[in-house]
């Protein structure tokens, strides 16, 4: 089963891995703040009432401690002798109970205990430290320090400290999406410009960041891979060009050898036999020549030649009706009004619904119907047969060369395997497309998308 987090961007996934840290991170800061607060203000308040102890327990030794214990600020102090009577306390301790009980006495002994401050009437809790003074009859010296402000201090802290974490957190969060956006932008206009390449042109090239990172070595190697992927494909193309040039001339040859011997009188069975499977190698030269040009330098004809689409579908009748009784008829519906007119040149329109019509009568049963209409700023040229037709799954694998089915579409039937890829790549080089589809008539529906012109 695949991972939700697998199908998030790669932006969205350093986001979330970084936001992460910064907040596992800023609640262990927020964590040890608080405690490392919480401990030193309650240390301090345990020295003060260490402090002011050590002074009382003076003043007992001394032989000095006065009835009532002078203090200062909140604190509240008892001694109490041996027995746990009261000797001696400051304004407002109890003069009668003392504030601890004999085990929280041998705790606060040892170190401070919180005790409720309403022993002695405050609503504070209480931070109790107590010691011992004198050397005949041990007394004991209790200070009481109220700590309502360290309470309120660490609710303050606390409170700011859960505020200002997903505050913190949204803004870093806003900073690192920026910051990752910006890093990784040059990756998009890679990304961007290699959608963009359509493989036929010399000088396509990435965009080169101007970091030295390793998203400009990046952009670098796949440039120069680029260049091998393009100097394989001129010579290629060069290769096609120079091979289907040589051919032309012992052809013309053998053409010229078949017309002489029809003449001398010949076995002309023999002679047309030659004669058809020249005129077939000359039509797969000239295919091969116009694929190679188209490769190399698209189309010959300028942009803004325009063609009447009219008048190209009448002159395709003619010739298609003319083999005899047995072709397929050839027919052809446009609608009233003017004759749609495409973008695209005369002699090219001639080559893409020629070869489509092509296609059509050699395996149409009975006709053949040419439609043509202008929807928006395009034009829309249908050619319709009653033939076999082709699958729904061979439909996109007819466009790529020398591909012939299997089933009614063989080498016999006359096909190079090279119509149909001849005429997407025309269209296309005009910024038009030919999809194929299923006729009314039950066999192929070939549909020519092109600009008006």
């Amino acid at each position: 089963m695949r991972q939700p987090w697998r199908r998030w961007t790669l932006r969205t996934r350093l986001l979330l891995i970084g936001l992460l840290g910064l907040a596992l991170a800023q609640a262990i800061g927020s964590v040890a703040l608080y405690t490392a607060l919480t401990i030193a203000n309650q240390r301090a308040v345990d020295a003060d009432a260490h402090a002011t102890a050590d002074a009382i327990a003076g003043l007992v030794d001394a032989g000095r401690l006065p009835s009532t214990v002078p203090v200062t600020g909140t604190e509240m102090v008892q001694v109490v002798d041996s027995r746990g009577r009261v000797v001696s306390a400051s304004l407002g301790a109890d003069r009668l109970t003392p504030m601890l009980e004999p085990d929280e006495l041998a705790g606060a002994l040892a170190h401070p205990v919180s005790v409720p401050g309403s022993r002695l009437g405050v609503s504070s809790e209480l931070r109790v430290t107590a010691t011992r003074a004198g050397t005949g009859d041990r007394r004991t010296v209790i200070v009481a320090e109220p700590i309502a402000d360290l309470t309120r201090s660490q609710d303050t802290l606390l409170r700011t400290l859960l505020i200002s974490y997903p505050l913190l957190l949204a803004l870093l969060g806003f900073i690192a999406w920026r910051v990752v956006g910006a890093a990784l932008r040059p990756v998009e206009e890679l990304r961007s410009a290699a959608e963009r390449i359509s493989g036929s042109g010399r000088d396509e090239r990435l965009p080169v960041p101007a970091s030295r990172d390793e998203i400009h070595a990046l952009a670098v190697t796949l440039n120069s891979m680029l260049d091998r992927l393009g100097a394989a494909r001129e010579r290629e193309q060069d290769l096609v060009a120079d091979v289907a040039h040589e051919l032309r001339s012992p052809l013309a040859s053998m053409r010229l050898q078949t017309d002489v011997a029809r003449r001398l009188g010949e076995d002309g069975e023999l002679v047309e036999g030659v004669d058809a499977e020249v005129t077939r190698m000359s039509s797969l030269v000239d295919d091969l020549l116009l694929l190679a040009r188209l490769d190399a330098h698209g189309p010959a004809g300028g942009p803004a030649e325009t063609a009447d689409v009219g008048r190209t579908l009448a002159g395709l009748v003619g010739p298609a009706a003319s083999p005899g009784d047995e072709a397929p008829r050839v027919a052809v519906e446009l609608p009233p009004g003017p004759p749609p007119v495409a973008r695209v040149g005369p002699d090219e329109l001639r080559r893409i619904l020629g070869n489509l019509v092509d296609n059509a009568r050699r395996h149409a049963t009975s006709q053949v119907v040419l439609t043509a209409r202008s929807r928006d700023d395009r034009v829309v040229i249908r050619v319709d047969d009653d033939g076999p037709g082709i699958p729904p799954e061979d439909r996109e694998r007819v466009f790529e060369r020398f591909t012939r089915l299997d089933d009614a579409r063989t080498r016999d039937a006359g096909g190079s395997g090279l119509g149909l890829a001849i005429v997407r790549e025309l269209a296309r080089s005009r910024g038009g497309d030919v999809r194929l589809g299923e006729s009314p008539a039950g066999g192929l529906r070939a549909e020519v998308d092109l600009p008006a012109g």
